[in-house]
């Protein structure tokens, strides 16, 4: 072998010598024999280092997996000899391997086994077992090879072919048939002979039958002197959490509900007998965590018992069942109420499904009620945040509780559906008791009474939010509790969680303030001073921001009294900041957005005449224009790339603040009826000229071609001067992305205003096409992903555009551009159709086919265009679905065949008997079709239902490709 790369397995090697090992190791893996230097050396010892022990298993792992097949006979025995001498020789080395290498050695023989178990080496186990007996190392081994084969065999995060998993099978069920019992009985005899010598193999064990008993005969497991040992062990300190895992994976296995619950019963009577219920007294943390994943195991399965035994009529041993679950319920209570998170979080899916019983039982009994009860007050009191928290610099663990907390939520919602009366009552009870004294309130408190008042929106839900009708006992608490909130001052709590929940609040229960509008004024001024969007926490202003946005829109009709008092109160919210480094404005340019969409909404739905709301929309973007020509100036003398970016960022968001106040306007609040147009006009003509910067184009050209959409439809026909030198602009020195995103907001003005931009389609048309082809025709790398995938996405565009066009019923702009144009045109359609293997492109191009043949397909149609469609559209519409790469297990390629279907149709509808005649005397003789199927072919295109036809089409294709 070459040392001098060896020596770059080192992992303090230079980079130039890890080059060097990673290019030897590729040359190893093609090399046809340097397996066998590997396999010697590992059998010879010949090598101390452990890095390169590895990769001699690396070499021997790749030869396994992937060219196994072609090593003769002999090599193959000599892969298996090798293995197990380096096996016996582990039996006799005065130090253990390191890890990795004992797993990466484990992960070969897997790979060996699940290749040569079924055929060549049957006695695979045997002779392991032969080889390792009970010695301690070699025990090692054998149950690090079980895992890495119950890895290969049932792992779900190894994604198998269907073959593979076909094998996988096969092995398991021969290995049920051959080996299990053999290897069930070495588990046992491992787990008896080192239970006081060797705690690391008794825990590898553990985790074995754990995975193993998932796929196995239970009954070999489940037995009492398995069941003994394993309980045995559960009062072992190193032992226990393994033992726990391994009981849990026992209890999980699916089996008969009477013999399930008599296993869980006869568990937890020793478990609690041995005093493993009395929680309080353990200390170890991370061994209740896993007994609370083993009783919500239980609690689980008792569950499933009964809902099977329930569902096949046997009552009497359901009620059984539905007493054992209820025996578990003061454990599974305090193991939910517990301090620690995750011992809590374990136990949550048992208590979940404990409530989804009780909700289908007609009468609860008194200790029922009770624990409904008792599962109300954990999820109040585990909602609540603890100290340690970090509200300012978020981590894992909050995140985890974030979490946590969606599961307790979930927890609620159940709770409500079986018992809302106690849901509430408990909510009000807690919440009005914490806001009487909030001032004297501990935070996390205050903070959990506002989030359960919150939460109960979609624990107790009703249509369109409307809490304060209907019900009237639920209509009334929530309505006093909205009504302490908003007047109790808690919103001027010093604490950020408190502060969010409050307008988190106000703004789920808008509709309370249509009840009672007198507390607007209030919530109002909360919202507008140090408590919102002057909070001293960015994370509360940016949070208000877009809560107040949604406030004011959801109120409008309450908000005329205040719409000046706020327009001036946010008016230093609205500035541009400018683009200097280090400048630190209230708000990101994200949040003033909702801002600038609150301002447009408050003067949009006031009730001020046309002229009042055309001066304060004129007040509100009059600043952002005049900053805009500024900005523009400066960007064109701006010399270094940075500063061009930074204030062409400025620029984009003074388009993007224009572009959100116009999100008010609606069908009845159109900008002609709000006196705004002439504002509007403003902008455009004052944000246009940024399209012919020659300086950071994308950004700017992105940012105009925005707020061109948005005026498109508020403007409507009043923005159609603007378009043509509009588009001459972006279509300079374009980019396939700069294309991709022009061409809809041709389609979107196509479609819209249809015959009214003729003219300007008609001159555009072949400028826009030579821009495309132009993009399309560009070379690039064979291996350049991003640009291939570039010019798929424009192909598509390309195709959109024409699929407009010819559906918005302007054929004529395509008809105009001259007969070698128009030639040039249908060419890249059929070439779409047949040539790309992109079934949307594909889909697109027979859409664009049946138009044009129903349009210009009957006898009155141009001159020529019938011989193109027998010469050219008949034949794509043939080779298309013949190619390879037409996937018809595909659902896109489904929908490209249905269209491809349609456009036959459409040619036989035009062209009537004449289609049918060249189809059976012409084309599919030339594509060597029998009669019969012809006939049957013209006979399904003839058939009224169109369908009927597509349907056919299907099939005749899958008997068509071999």
């Amino acid at each position: 072998m070459d040392e001098q790369a060896l020596l770059g397995l080192n992992p303090n090697a230079d980079s130039d010598f890890r080059q060097r090992a990673l290019a030897y190791f590729e040359q190893l893996k093609i090399s046809p024999d340097a397996w066998q230097v590997c396999a010697e050396a590992l059998a010879q010892k010949t090598y101390s280092d452990d890095h390169i022990k590895f990769f001699c298993f690396q070499v021997l792992e790749h030869q396994v997996k992937y060219k196994y097949s072609e090593l003769s006979t002999a090599q193959q025995q000599l892969i298996r000899e090798t293995l197990l001498s380096w096996l016996q020789a582990q039996m006799l080395n005065p130090q253990p391997e390191k890890t990795f290498i004992r797993n990466k050695a484990a992960q070969v023989f897997a790979l060996l086994f699940v290749t040569e178990y079924l055929t060549k080496w049957p006695k695979f186990f045997f002779d392991i077992l032969s080889v390792v007996d009970l010695n301690p190392r070699g025990v090692d081994l054998y149950l690090r090879i079980l895992m890495a084969i119950d890895s290969e065999l049932v792992d779900r995060d190894v994604v198998h072919t269907s073959e593979e998993a076909r094998r996988n099978t096969l092995i398991k069920d021969t290995m049920r048939e051959q080996c299990i019992p053999n290897l069930v009985e070495s588990w046992y005899q491992i787990l008896h002979n080192y239970q006081y010598t060797n705690s690391e193999v008794l825990c590898q064990c553990l985790e074995v039958v754990g995975a193993y008993v998932s796929w196995i005969d239970l009954s070999l497991i489940a037995n009492d002197r398995f069941i003994n040992m394993l309980l045995g062990h559960m009062s072992v300190e190193v032992l226990r959490e393994e033992a726990c895992d391994c009981l849990f994976e026992i209890v999980n296995k699916g089996m008969d509900p009477v013999d399930k619950m008599k296993l869980v019963e006869s568990l937890c009577q020793v478990l609690q007998t041995a005093g493993f219920f009395s929680i309080d007294q353990e200390e170890d943390l991370d061994f209740v965590a896993r007994f609370s994943k083993l009783v919500n195991g239980m609690g689980q399965s008792l569950i499933v018992s009964w809902t099977k035994l329930i569902k096949n009529g046997a009552v009497k041993n359901a009620q059984e069942a539905l007493e054992a679950i209820e025996t578990k319920v003061p454990l599974m209570l305090q193991l939910l109420v517990h301090e620690d998170d995750d011992i809590s979080s374990n136990i949550i899916g048992f208590c979940y499904d404990y409530l989804h019983i009780l909700k289908q039982l007609s009468v609860l009994s008194d200790q029922q009620k009770a624990n409904i009860e008792a599962i109300m007050l954990a999820v109040m009191k585990k909602l609540t945040y603890d100290e340690e928290y970090n509200f300012e610099n978020e981590g894992e663990d909050e995140a985890m509780f974030v979490e946590y907390r969606k599961q307790l939520k979930l927890l609620l919602d159940r709770l409500a559906q079986v018992s809302p009366e106690l849901v509430l009552a408990s909510v009000r009870r807690v919440f009005s008791a914490t806001l009487q004294n909030w001032q004297t309130t501990r935070f996390m408190e205050v903070e959990v009474a506002v989030r359960l008042l919150y939460m109960l929106a979609e624990a107790l839900p009703v249509s369109h939010g409307a809490h304060f009708s209907g019900d009237v006992s639920k209509a009334s608490a929530l309505q006093d509790m909205m009504r302490t909130l908003v007047t109790s001052g808690v919103s001027s709590y010093q604490h950020t969680s408190v502060t969010l929940e409050f307008f988190e609040t106000v703004v789920r229960y808008e509709k309370f303030f249509t009840v009672e509008p007198q507390h607007i004024p209030c919530v109002l001024m909360a919202f507008l001073d140090h408590r919102g969007l002057w909070h001293s926490s960015a994370k509360v202003r940016s949070r208000t921001a877009y809560l107040f946005s949604r406030f004011v829109k959801s109120l409008n009709k309450q908000m005329n009294p205040f719409i000046e008092d706020i327009l001036n109160r946010i008016q230093d919210l609205l500035t541009l900041s400018p683009p200097e480094n280090g400048y630190q404005s209230l708000l990101s340019s994200d949040d003033q957005l909702f801002i600038y969409e609150t301002a447009g909404a408050l003067i949009v739905n006031s009730d001020y005449p046309a002229e009042n709301k055309r001066a304060l929309m004129k007040d509100l973007l009059t600043p952002l224009m005049e900053r805009f020509k500024v900005l523009l100036e400066k960007l064109m003398m701006a010399q270094d790339e940075e500063r061009q970016a930074s204030v062409a960022d400025s620029l984009n968001h003074a388009v993007g603040f224009a572009s959100r106040t116009s999100k008010a306007f609606s069908n009845k609040q159109t900008v002609k009826q709000c006196g705004c147009s002439e504002v509007y006009l403003d902008c455009l003509q004052t944000f246009l000229p940024a399209l012919s910067c020659p300086l950071q184009k994308d950004i700017l050209r992105s940012g105009v071609r925005t707020f061109l959409h948005r005026m498109i439809i508020c403007l409507e026909e009043e923005v159609l001067p603007f378009i043509p030198s509009a588009s001459e602009h972006m279509l300079k020195d374009c980019e396939a992305k700069d294309l991709q995103e022009f061409i809809p907001l041709i389609n979107q003005i196509t479609a819209k205003f249809k015959i009214q931009v003729s003219p300007f389609l008609q001159q555009m048309f072949m400028p826009l096409l030579h821009a495309i082809f132009e993009v399309l025709l560009r070379p690039a790398e064979d291996n350049d992903q991003s640009a291939a995938l570039e010019k798929q996405m424009l192909r598509r565009s390309y195709f959109a555009f024409l699929q407009t066009v010819t559906g918005s019923g302007m054929s004529e702009v395509i008809a105009n551009q001259g007969v070698e144009n128009v030639e040039r045109v249908l060419v890249t359609v059929i070439q779409g159709a047949v040539e790309y293997p992109d079934p949307i492109a594909q889909k697109t191009c027979f859409i664009i086919l049946s138009k044009l043949v129903e349009l210009w397909g009957g006898e009155d149609g141009p001159v020529g265009f019938a011989d193109f469609v027998y010469k050219h559209i008949v034949p794509a519409c043939f080779l298309a679905p013949l190619k390879q790469t037409f996937d018809l297990a595909d659902a896109q390629t489904v929908l490209a065949l249905s269209e491809c279907a349609v456009t036959l149709k459409t040619i036989h509808l035009k062209r009537g008997p004449e289609c049918v005649q060249y189809l059976q005397q012409e084309y599919l003789p030339s594509l060597q079709v029998a009669p019969e199927i012809i006939q049957e072919f013209c006979q399904a295109l003839q058939q009224p239902d169109a369908k009927v036809f597509k349907n056919y089409l299907k099939v005749f294709f899958q008997r068509a490709k071999p």
